[in-house]
């Protein structure tokens, strides 16, 4: 029965198969998502819940802190598991953020294009939240996030969040997503879930090479991959290099001057993952680094006969207008060192991780109008510079954990297994100036051209920051099996920062079998998340497109003097309430649906707000004169929020035609809604500015309220077929004129992707296919209200359309 019930869930979505598998404590979690392989239990076993000789336990399981024959779904909240093998052989996605918005329903990263540094990283998010609400962990550590703040983009907008797509896919062994809060366990940013990737560590080599363009021969995609797990030391040392060329792709209108469409990005990536017996105990260590060099195409400038001239062009330079373009040389780097011993009957974890993620920019085809300017003014042609060095910025965070866990056997019934631990953490933010041409106004303020270079002025000396600040964290964690048909755990953690003060969150969740076939499971918790260093000391002062006018904006830090001028309080901790429940059944061997439930509350939730300038907000008139900007906008703890959310699915599994069909239907609804707006004193009476109908819809609306996956994967001889179905929901955006201008509506859209894949031996395998099949696009909408100034807006499944691809993977 329970051998039957494993293969049965192999195909169920990984969202899902925790829940199922919980009704019989002890499998392990094998492989399934419209993209994976199914594998047995048993070949899934080692990777899942490895002990080591000695009794050290090898791997975390996220969502539980118990040791020992602990299994990937024996905790009372749903931990799925989302094998990356036939993903790295198989998938028509080549980066890790496209790869789980193609299997999760709950998971949303959307390309965007028009909106400066967020084109250059994909940001991403689970269960309609932002994605610095979401914390990722690299085998059980936790990851660095970005230092980039996104400011433009229908998605998250004012988040920072964590960089999926530095970790090569190849490198990955699964993808484990726990879909409940986890402040209590894990600490800050856990209020929407927690993704913790694990990397490979096993023997033997591999490859892969891929090709992908889009339907128009654009945005060329390449790819090459390789694998290599060495014997080192009595242990296994994994290695693997990655390179990845993105080409541009452009859906402008022909007769467009803009560029619109993916960015140009090239990624050179290695990783090492490795764990090695010392002593008593192991050794073990991962480090990774990439070099992105990307590419971005800002809004185009107008040439001879336009507004933009002087002021953001030069008629010598551009007389037919044009295109800057913003590149970004980003480098991201990763590490962890940490040994696992027993300390009596304790289980000890101890372990240093380092995490650093730096961008600078470099502004190519354009100019420093105001440069131009002063050169015609003396007798010159009219011309300066066309490349700027224009700055950047950098995060680095250093994190100590010591975690300690035990087993006792026989207490509250079945047994309990205690576990405690402390974390220390240091961050590190800096903003460093460009060159002085990238930002200076060489003609004077007010007067002919505009200063910095067009596309992105460079960072100014009064932005450059170099801020630190450190947390200390303790947590207590219980989990007891009461009987063999009830699970309980509790949690509590109280950590103190060195910049906002102290919180103190909690978690119980519990789950009971009412039948062999049917499963009840819920939670409740508190959680919270800390500011970002980047969203409290962040400093630009750069251009917008409003309606396609150019507007100079001021983005001001948290205790500057703008910031004050207009009475914004220091920000502090988002605070959060979350309840989930879940249910399981499975009235056949083939058949099963899920159903998961989850609400939450969030409190002084950290947004950035809307524009004031001279008009609506008088107190800030003569600063902003002062500063030669039009626009200023803040960070502020004003809004709260609910996200009401429901996933649902139903899998099946037959026999036909002499191979085997595999079908399953996931669905997630999810509803964000704006419950309160607190504006400081200062503002009172500006909260449709503080937070207008447009920012508003960005966070209820950013990503789809509903998402949905239908696919069927049949498997005949040494040809597989997989074609799966997507459906995203409607969203609803604002716009820059707002009422009674009518709001954007984007219709429901479904996509359908489609592969065929040959296995020559059981170690050569190809993949041909398409994705977005029917090339299907976003609804039309006015240029002049969207956010990117096209008629298509980077929303549900992006603006591209159709895409082919071929794939070869072989392993030694």
């Amino acid at each position: 029965m329970r051998f039957c019930l494993e293969r049965i869930t192999l195909k169920l979505n990984p969202i899902y198969r925790s829940i199922l598998l919980g009704l019989y404590g002890g499998t392990v979690l094998a492989a399934l998502a419209p993209a994976a392989l199914a594998q047995t239990a048993a070949s899934a076993t080692p990777s899942a819940s490895t002990t080591a000789d000695n009794g050290i336990q090898s791997v975390s399981i996220v969502g539980s802190r118990r040791v020992g024959n602990t299994s990937a779904t024996d905790t009372v909240v749903p931990v799925d598991t989302i094998p990356m093998t036939k993903v790295a052989e198989q998938s028509g996605q080549f980066d890790l953020a496209q790869v789980l918005a193609n299997v999760s329903p709950s998971f949303n990263s959307t390309r965007q294009t028009g909106a400066d540094g967020a084109d250059l990283i994909d940001s991403a998010a689970l269960r309609g939240l932002g994605s610095d609400q979401t914390l990722v962990l690299v085998n059980g550590k936790r990851r660095h996030t970005v230092a980039l703040v996104n400011l433009f983009g229908a998605r998250n907008r004012g988040n920072t969040g964590t960089d999926m797509n530095a970790i090569p896919v190849l490198a990955i062994q699964n993808v484990q997503v726990l879909r409940d809060g986890a402040a209590a366990q894990y600490g800050s940013d856990a209020i929407a879930g927690v993704i913790d990737v694990e990397l490979k560590k096993s023997l033997g080599c591999e490859s892969v090479a891929g090709f992908g363009e889009y339907s128009r021969h654009d945005g060329k995609n390449w790819l090459a991959s390789a694998y290599c797990g060495v014997a080192l030391g009595g242990g296994v040392l994994g290695i693997t290099g990655e390179y990845y060329d993105r080409g541009r792709s452009n859906r402008a209108d022909p007769d467009s001057p803009r560029i619109i469409g993916d960015t140009k990005s090239k990624n050179q990536t290695v990783y090492l993952n490795g764990e090695f017996p010392l002593g008593p105990g192991k050794l073990y260590l991962t480090a990774g680094a990439q070099q992105r060099d990307a590419s971005s195409a800002a809004w185009a400038r107008g040439g001879v006969g336009s507004d933009d001239i002087p002021s953001r062009n030069s008629a010598a330079m551009y007389p037919d207008g044009f295109v800057p373009f913003i590149n970004g040389d980003i480098d991201d780097r990763y590490g962890t060192i940490g040994y696992r011993t027993r300390i009596g009957e304790w289980a000890s974890d101890f372990s240093q991780t380092y995490g650093y993620n730096r961008m600078r920019y470099d502004i190519s085809h354009t100019l420093n109008a105001s440069i131009a300017n002063l050169d015609l003014l003396q007798g010159g042609q009219g011309v300066s510079q066309d490349n700027f060095r224009a700055g950047g910025f950098a995060f680095r965070q250093l994190t100590s954990n010591a975690d300690f866990s035990r087993y006792y056997d026989g207490v509250l019934g079945n047994g309990l297994n205690t576990a405690f631990g402390f974390e220390y953490r240091a961050e590190n933010y800096q903003i460093f100036a460009g060159e002085p041409n990238s930002y200076i106004d060489a003609d004077g303020i007010g007067f002919g051209g505009n200063p910095g270079s067009q596309g992105f002025p460079g960072f100014q000396p009064a932005d450059a920051t170099d801020k630190n600040r450190h947390s200390a964290a303790a947590y207590l964690d219980l989990e007891a099996d009461l009987t063999d048909r009830a699970k309980l755990q509790g949690a509590v953690r109280h950590e103190r920062y060195s910049d906002f003060g102290s919180t103190t969150t909690w978690k119980l969740a519990g789950s009971y079998k009412l039948t062999n076939d049917f499963l009840l499971r819920a939670s409740s918790s508190t959680g919270f998340r800390a500011p970002s260093l980047q969203q409290v000391y962040f400093s630009s002062t750069f251009t917008d497109f409003v309606a396609g006018v150019p507007t100079d904006v001021k983005l001001a830090p948290n205790g500057g003097a703008v910031a004050n001028a207009a009475g914004i309080p220091k920000l502090h901790e988002e605070k959060s309430k979350s309840y989930t429940l879940g249910a399981t059944w499975t009235p056949t061997r083939n058949l099963s649906f899920t159903a998961d439930l989850y609400h939450i509350e969030i409190d002084g939730r950290i947004v950035l707000s809307g524009r004031f300038d001279a008009d609506n907000y008088p107190a800030l008139g003569a600063t902003l004169q002062s500063l030669g900007v039009d626009q200023a906008q803040f960070f502020v703890n004003s809004v709260d929020t609910r996200t009401q959310g429901l996933d649902l699915t139903a899998s099946h599994k037959m026999d036909l035609g002499g191979g085997k069909l595999n079908t399953y239907l996931a669905m997630n609804f999810s509803k964000t809604d704006v419950t309160a707006v607190h504006a400081p004193s200062s503002l009172a009476g500006y909260e449709d500015v503080l937070l207008s109908e447009r920012e508003r819809l960005f966070i209820e609306q950013g990503g789809p309220r509903s998402k949905a996956t239908l696919d069927f994967d049949y498997t005949l001889g040494r040809l597989e077929t997989d074609f799966r179905i997507i459906h995203y929901g409607p969203q609803t955006l604002g716009t820059f004129d707002g009422p009674p201008v009518p709001d954007q509506h984007y219709e429901a859209k479904t996509s359908a992707d489609l592969s065929f894949t040959w296995a020559f031996t059981d170690r050569t395998k190809l993949t041909v296919g398409g994705t977005n099949i029917f090339n299907v696009h976003p609804t039309t909408q006015d240029p002049n209200e969207t956010d990117n100034g096209f008629k298509y807006e980077s929303v549900q499944f992006g603006l591209n359309g159709a895409a082919y691809f071929a794939r070869l993977s072989h392993k030694f």
